[in-house]
């Protein structure tokens, strides 16, 4: 049976990635997708490009200013009556929200229309849109199995957290530790917009190395468009072979042909880790919502995947000796490789669309008792 699912997801590629992952799925299965979204959401290159895609009113506001508030109502709620059009207009039967504001509108649309829904939270901490959906939707899909923040338990189903086929196909490459003096690639991310502070710290890190240690090293570093010429500059002047961009296409190989990932722990970088089975040092964003990205990094450290360095307790000197315990421990780095992938779902995307489709037959039932 060929179904017409809407994909509600915006903002962030924590959001648009496993959405994206979870379309292609269905579309290999036959089903129909359209995708509502924001502006933001449009923005992200080669995602989505096979879809039907509608742009949303959607708002966020915090703080105590009543017309904020009243701004953020009126738009959410235009969305909404605009999502339901398009519901109507695609003979929508589900509908599949990947948290965030900007699915807000698209996962109500839905619910007014009576028709079943299925949210998923990719991080270990459920969204504030997420928990607000949570006792309205049919099933909760879950990133992490013991996700905080969860009221409605009995909806949960573990999924995991859908990656890029360009992910799973680099997951071929198995991991082959460096030995002693050979050349070691150390790849550097910090989320679609690259991270400050791993501008500033790799950096100074990698200069404290001894020059044997440095002359192994090859750098790939995401940095924001302001830090590219500091931070190529800083290697220049280290003596590492270094290549700096703003933007990576191909993140996925990079990722699959390092030996050691620097990074944020947002969740489509830990999916990625997982399913790859790479070893990481982790650096939390400190000021994510309910410092969600130390919870989603614990898992990974505990299983003895990486290093955890909380982003207010970062220098210079502790990431230098990380390094050089990972440079210096083939066999230390291999036990990491292989704990990262033990994590890993590669099938995430099989089976959420697994939970929606059986979210569709279970609605079919009831509504025919």
């Amino acid at each position: 049976m060929s179904l017409s699912v809407l994909i509600a997801a915006g903002g962030t590629g924590g959001h648009m990635i496993p959405a994206h992952a979870l379309s292609e799925e269905l579309q290999r299965r036959g089903h129909r997708v359209t995708l509502l979204t924001d502006a933001r959401g449009l923005r992200f290159p080669g995602l989505f490009e096979r879809t039907d895609r509608h742009v949303l009113d959607s708002a966020t506001a915090s703080g105590l200013n009543p017309f904020a508030w009243l701004k953020a109502g009126i738009a959410i709620w235009k969305g909404a009556r605009e999502g339901k059009r398009i519901a109507r207009a695609a003979n929508a039967d589900v509908v599949v929200g990947f948290g965030g504001y900007p699915s807000l509108p698209g996962i109500l649309a839905g619910v007014q229309l009576r028709l079943p829904a299925v949210i998923h939270e990719q991080n270990a901490v459920l969204g504030r849109v997420n928990r607000q959906l949570q006792g309205r939707v049919s099933a909760i899909a879950l990133t992490y199995a013991d996700t905080a923040r969860l009221a409605e338990p009995g909806k949960a189903r573990h999924t995991g957290n859908p990656v890029r086929e360009a992910v799973l196909a680099a997951r071929n490459d198995a991991f082959d530790a460096p030995a002693s003096g050979a050349p070691f690639h150390l790849l550097v991310v910090g989320g679609s917009q690259g991270a400050r502070i791993l501008s500033r710290l790799v950096p100074e890190a990698v200069a404290r190395l001894s020059d044997a240690e440095r002359s192994r090293l090859r750098v790939t570093q995401q940095c924001r468009d302001e830090d590219l010429s500091a931070v190529a500059e800083a290697y220049r002047a280290a003596g590492v072979e270094a290549e700096c961009q703003t933007y990576m296409a191909d993140l996925p190989a990079r990722l699959g042909a390092s030996h050691l990932v620097i990074s944020r722990a947002g969740a489509s970088t830990m999916a990625e880790l997982m399913v790859l089975g790479r070893p990481a040092v982790l650096i939390p964003f400190k000021a994510a919502t309910d410092d969600h990205q130390t919870a989603n990094a614990a898992g990974y450290v505990k299983a003895g995947a990486g290093f955890l360095m909380p982003e207010d307790k970062a220098s210079a000197a502790t990431l230098a000796g990380e390094l050089k315990g990972f440079m210096g421990s083939p066999e230390a780095l291999s036990a990491a490789a292989a704990a990262a992938r033990s994590l890993g779902i590669p099938d995430a995307a099989a089976r959420l669309a697994d939970l929606v489709e059986q979210q569709v037959r279970d609605f079919g039932e009831r509504k025919a008792a």
